[in-house]
């Protein structure tokens, strides 16, 4: 590592041309290769993904794509002439700018369920076949578009419901997250240069990560959402593995080291850190592709580049940009934070002070720290996993104001319908055995309407609606489609002797996607903890050390999950951020704990890798967690509190997915940079003194040595390290 610094500092010219090149390079050749984004949410084999693979196989490609609404209100009612005119002429432009799509209008013969009891609200449905996300959103525009130009009826109301139809952000969260960050590192290092080369750093490895997302479209189905997945990982990461390399830069500049040797001395021990910590991170995100999801598989590798991207700048272009600063990495200084940022003797400073606290009374800080993390932790018993629906947006959003004219007008459950796929290989002679599957689905329990059979033409196909009694988050839909699945539906298969009766649309799944997450779960989190556990075995050459870590990053997690479920499921403080109460989406526990457990990592290896540089040089443990703590404190709170405000900005947005992912990240963030780093890891080392480095000396003379932290010389008087 103090090899890598020191080409880098002496060839920092050829270095930073190299990172430019590369930057506009990637760029360069991505746009020129790049594919579409593509957004499938298929996962292994379940009812759902067989009912759509029963319409491909029949040809019925309409019904296999996304879906929306148009949904209209008129005072006079729907059927006055000037209303269905305006309407008929609407939906007939959009089957002119639309190609394979399916448009039933409710005014079509069959098809009157689709106007409300009063006659003042209707609705035509709107089925896509498959196509990938450019084409969509621009049949999304082309709606939206022809919408806008309506020309008004009076008393008439049109809106656009389905998920293509979303208002999309006016404003960026990774902006924000970056402006939080530039004021975080002025106040800790109180100069404009040292606050800039992180913030530098951190968008060069950003900038090539991102950029890698143009090659990957070649080879995966990449989902749309997938750059600014990998931005919001890549500013945390990036700014903080830069962040601990200019500190320890700093440091060691004070500690009277010329430039040069304070780069190597930054690179060989803050750098070795940022290395293994990076490489802690892939490894929970590549843990992603055990879930065997096709659409998660290309998110999980693009946070993987951003990150090793990012760790690759602090450890190559950052020693290259700190050669140019040199002894001005603190010029341009900001007066009004020189209070905020005055250098103190580390024996004299908060986090000295704060960890000898702790070592006085170990076993109370240990115990209010558990019982604490505990105590947040316990709403994680009542995790309800599922989608959010449009009633979460806000009522600005053509598609909420939909979502509440189809609730008033036909009931909650028409916002969420389920369909019943029936194979009728006899064709119209199975048509009464049809009959009699729907007269079991309305006599179940949750339902409040069925419609049709719709038969598909010559598909030997029959397409049954089911409209539940509840909104489509509510757990009472949930219970439904477990209802129609293991009692309705296989009653009617033994009554009708129908063989192929499959429930879809989106509460099935949803169901479908849920219950496949809670199953592989536990695989995916159980392979990230066995291997960072014996990354940290080899590493540290401690079983104490690894145990230990993985027991507080979990519960730090678990914390973070409970605070989430509290505000998201239970509603406690939602309206603050507004959003209501609802499932947690299904999708996110598997990300955060990815990311949550990698970041976490990150803390405990940037505290250990110095606690161990100086129990090696004094072989004090006592003296080298105060010592530790104190040298990585003030780093370790500004590095959290770049995360944390990085990742609630999300929570400023529109959307309640990323709020809530958002929301989930900062807090697991806060929990650990706080409870776990300021009471538990000093009150747990004190507690275990030196059995902190204990393994078997059988285990330790087999185990390679990968020393993240360097091997540090006895302390000279001057308590310099000597050379």
């Amino acid at each position: 590592m103090r090899k890598l610094a020191e080409v880098c500092y002496r060839r920092r010219r050829y270095i930073v041309l190299g990172w430019i090149v590369l930057l506009v390079g990637l760029f360069a050749i991505s746009n020129a290769v790049k594919g579409e984004y593509n957004t499938k949410f298929e996962f292994p084999d379940s009812e759902s993904r067989r009912a759509l693979d029963l319409l491909r196989d029949r040809g019925v490609t309409e019904r296999t794509g996304f879906g929306g609404q148009i949904v209209f209100r008129a005072e006079q009612g729907v059927a006055d002439p000037a209303v269905r005119s305006s309407m008929d002429d609407f939906f007939a432009a959009i089957e002119g700018v639309l190609e394979g799509e399916l448009l039933v209008s409710p005014y079509a013969p069959g098809h009157e369920y689709q106007i409300s009891a009063d006659g003042k609200v209707a609705y035509a449905d709107l089925n896509f076949s498959e196509r990938s996300n450019t084409e969509l959103a621009a049949d999304g525009r082309a709606v939206r578009d022809l919408w806008q130009g309506l020309t008004p009826v009076p008393g008439l109301q049109v809106e656009l419901g389905g998920d293509i139809f979303v208002d999309q952000p006016e404003f960026s969260n990774e902006l924000l997250g970056i402006g939080a960050a530039v004021v975080i590192l002025l106040i800790a290092f109180g100069s404009v240069v040292a606050m800039g080369l992180p913030v530098v750093t951190a968008l060069f490895g950003i900038g090539c990560g991102v950029a890698i997302l143009g090659f990957m479209t070649r080879v995966f189905d990449v989902p749309d959402f997938t750059g600014a997945m990998a931005a919001m990982i890549g500013i945390g990461v990036g700014i903080d593995y830069a962040l601990i390399v200019v500190s320890r830069y700093r440091q060691a500049l004070r500690d009277g080291l010329t430039p040069d040797r304070a780069v190597g001395l930054a690179v060989d021990t803050a750098g070795r850190a940022v290395l293994f910590a990076g490489v802690t991170v892939v490894i929970s995100l590549l843990g992603i592709l055990l879930m065997n999801l096709d659409f998660m598989r290309a998110v999980a590798i693009a946070a993987v580049s951003a990150v090793a991207m990012t760790m690759l700048a602090a450890l190559t272009l950052l020693p290259a940009l700190l050669g140019f600063a040199g002894k001005n990495i603190d010029r341009l200084r900001v007066p009004i934070l020189g209070s905020a940022v005055k250098d103190e003797d580390p024996a004299r400073s908060f986090w000295f002070r704060w960890s000898r606290m702790i070592q006085a009374r170990p076993w109370v800080a240990l115990i209010v720290g558990v019982a604490a993390l505990l105590l947040l932790a316990f709403p994680i018993v009542g995790l309800r996993l599922g989608f959010p629906d449009a009633g979460n947006r806000l009522e600005s959003d053509t598609t909420r104001r939909a979502y509440d004219l189809l609730a008033d007008g036909f009931g909650i459950g028409v916002n969420g319908p389920i369909l019943v796929l029936v194979d009728t290989p006899g064709g119209a002679a199975d048509q009464a055995a049809v009959q009699q599957v729907v007269d079991g689905l309305r006599q179940t329990q949750g339902v409040a309407a069925v419609a049709g059979p719709q038969v598909v033409p010559n598909a030997n196909l029959s397409i049954v609606t089911v409209f539940p009694t509840s909104a489509f988050q509510d757990e009472e839909t949930t219970d439904l489609v477990h209802r129609l699945r293991d009692q309705t539906i296989p009653a009617v298969k033994q009554t009708t002797g129908l063989s192929t009766i499959y429930t879809a649309g989106g509460p099935p799944g949803i169901v479908d996607f849920s219950d496949y997450m809670a199953k592989r779960l536990p695989y995916f989190m159980g392979a990230v903890l066995i291997l960072s556990f014996i990354l940290l075995l080899v590493v540290f050459h401690s079983v104490v050390v690894p145990v230990k870590a993985v027991l507080m990053n979990l519960l730090s997690i678990g914390a973070a999950f409970g605070v989430t479920v509290a505000v998201f499921q239970w509603g406690i403080g939602a309206s603050l951020i507004g959003i209501k109460e609802g499932p947690v989406d299904a999708w996110v526990p598997m990300m955060l704990f990815a990311i949550v457990f990698g970041l976490s990592m990150d803390y405990e290896v940037f505290l250990l890798t110095r606690v161990r540089e100086e129990y090696d040089r004094t072989g004090d443990n006592r003296r080298a967690v105060a010592d530790g703590l104190a040298a990585t404190g003030r780093v370790i709170s500004a590095a959290a509190a770049i995360m944390v405000c990085v990742f609630a900005s999300f929570i400023l947005g529109a959307d309640r997915s990323l709020k809530l992912f958002g929301f989930g990240l900062a807090a697991a963030i806060f929990i650990d940079a706080t409870l776990v780093r300021l009471l538990l890891v000093p009150a747990a080392m004190e507690l275990m003194g030196k059995a902190n480095w204990w393994a078997p000396r059988w285990l330790a003379r087999r185990l390679p040595t990968i020393r993240v932290e360097p091997a540090v010389p006895p302390a000279t008087p001057s308590g310099v390290p000597g050379s």
